[in-house]
């Protein structure tokens, strides 16, 4: 290859990277916490103590207690099935949440904490306002394919000679080279899945525009509708008729998909003739995307349809397909984890990406550092290291924050905005060498706390809650005190460079104190 077309690949993914690294750090952090969603929200909102001789909550009761005490309701309202780490019978309306207290009563409830779907939001739109923030998470994605279609071709001749090259030793840079190529060349495949398959879920819509109105005439949303939906919503035909007990809706269901799990069930236009029942669940099948829906009428339990694996159209196999391959909905605790760590070496890719950009342009003979590398380590400390206490901060403030009614989601979410800007603001107003060291020990403490916080709000310390076979609480721990210990150790390594290292950097404190 050419030295002169060399250096425009260089460039490509070098600028590419800068410019879509800030949101992609976040949106790979805050999406390895939300591959654990379930146990997670299982953790947020401890469940409340029942009697425990109470018989398990009938579907049926529930149901008819809503709408006998909200009519509204008919028009639209979804069960949402016991699970393991969410074991209670729930329904909702819109944004209300319904249940049965111990005596059998209906009680309308607010979700003590949205910690998990918060930090699901951060996943997606980086904190930005959420569509757009989605929009702008999809744009970013297609420069993130950009970027590892410009690597590959960067680092592909010498794929094999430095694939597990890892130089420690005083050449920062050489180092810091290594350990970014590594990572990046063994998760590529992982990368770009994840590229390709955001880039389709954020802009999908978009993307199919074009075809929509200059090819499909109009009709595309129409053909692909089926793929995408499992029915269409039914058109109400004014005629009363009762609503089908649910437990010959569930027998129903049994009998068109027996290898389904259900976990919801949707019901619409209850008490008209033309009333649905839309039940979602998992197959319980060896293939990646394991969705199932049974859709039936609600008032004769007529199977209007069934989506199971081995039915899927091509086109509803390629989506349901990518979906599960983006959220790791299959392969359950091994994938998770897999997921996980290659999700923290994701955020960890674009951070090193940064510091390698600083580094290059560190004038090796002068003790004052060009403005562009001191901004950018600022402004890698202030975003990066933001969004790590931020989202740790979070998980503090849900165990200590007041329990008011509905206000707990409010803390939550104003905690994680004011720790990301008081951060950034700190990494801005400090030089990078002391903002570097800081700010990791306030990681390391904000994350340290974690466990700790949990243990003052419930009494229950990690070592109890692995005797009572509690995993969530102690995996939660045993991860909260590796990644502390972690950043600690990262702030110590700052430390020692800025009073030991190079003085012709950014990161020494002499240079530091001379700007």
């Amino acid at each position: 290859m050419k030295s002169s077309t060399l250096r425009t690949f260089i460039a490509v993914h070098t600028w590419v990277g800068l410019v879509a690294g800030f949101c992609l750090f976040i949106a790979f952090y805050a999406g390895a916490v939300t591959l654990f969603h379930s146990e997670l929200h299982a953790w947020q909102t401890p469940l409340p103590q029942s009697t425990p001789s109470m018989a398990p909550v009938q579907p049926q009761a529930l149901v008819d207690a809503v709408l006998a005490a909200h009519a509204e309701a008919a028009k639209m309202f979804a069960l949402h099935m016991p699970t393991n780490y969410e074991p209670e019978l729930t329904l909702t309306v819109g944004e209300r949440h319904f249940r049965l207290d111990a005596a059998g009563k209906l009680e309308e409830f607010e979700e003590r904490s949205h910690l998990m779907d918060f930090i699901y939001r951060l996943h997606y739109s980086a904190g930005l306002p959420d569509q757009f923030g989605l929009y702008t998470l999809g744009v970013v994605c297609v420069l993130y394919g950009l970027a590892l279609v410009s690597g590959v071709v960067i680092y592909a001749p010498g794929f094999f000679k430095d694939l597990f090259a890892l130089r420690i030793a005083k050449n920062l840079k050489r180092m810091w080279r290594d350990a970014h190529n590594a990572i990046g060349i063994l998760s590529l495949p992982f990368h770009i899945m994840y590229a390709w398959s955001s880039a389709v879920l954020a802009l999908g819509i978009i993307l199919l525009a074009p075809f929509q109105y200059m090819v499909f005439d109009g009709k595309l949303l129409k053909l692909v509708g089926p793929d995408i939906n499992a029915a269409a919503p039914p058109k109400a035909v004014g005629v009363a008729a009762p609503l089908l007990p649910v437990a010959q809706v569930m027998a129903a269901i049994g009998r068109a998909a027996p290898e389904m799990e259900v976990k919801r069930i949707f019901y619409r236009d209850a008490g008209d003739a033309n009333a649905q029942v839309q039940a979602y669940g998992d197959a319980r099948q060896g293939t990646v995307a394991a969705n199932a829906a049974v859709v039936l009428n609600a008032s004769n339990g007529k199977v209007l349809r069934v989506i199971t694996p081995e039915s899927y159209s091509p086109g509803m196999r390629f989506l349901r397909s990518l979906q599960s391959l983006h959220f790791g909905n299959f392969g359950h605790a091994a994938v998770q984890w897999m997921y996980f760590v290659l999700g923290i070496a994701g955020a960890f890719l674009f951070y090193s990406g940064n510091l390698l950009w600083i580094e290059s342009r560190r004038k090796r003979l002068n003790l004052v550092q060009p403005r562009s590398g001191r901004l950018m380590a600022q402004a890698t400390l202030g975003v990066c290291l933001g969004c790590v206490a931020g989202v740790s901060a979070m998980f503090v403030i849900n165990k200590l924050a007041p329990a008011a009614p509905g206000h707990l989601p409010l803390w939550e979410e104003r905690g994680y905005y004011v720790v990301f800007w008081l951060v950034v603001a700190w990494a801005f107003a400090r030089a990078p060498a002391r903002a570097a060291y800081e700010l990791l020990t306030l990681c390391a403490a904000l994350t340290l706390a974690i466990p700790c916080a949990h243990w003052i709000a419930t009494g229950v310390s990690p070592l109890l809650a692995l005797m009572r076979g509690d995993g969530v609480t102690v995996g939660v721990a045993l991860v909260s005190l590796l990644a502390a210990a972690l950043y600690w150790k990262m702030a110590r390594a700052v430390l020692r460079r800025g009073l030991h290292g190079d003085p012709h950097s950014v990161w020494a404190l002499r240079v530091a104190t001379a700007n």
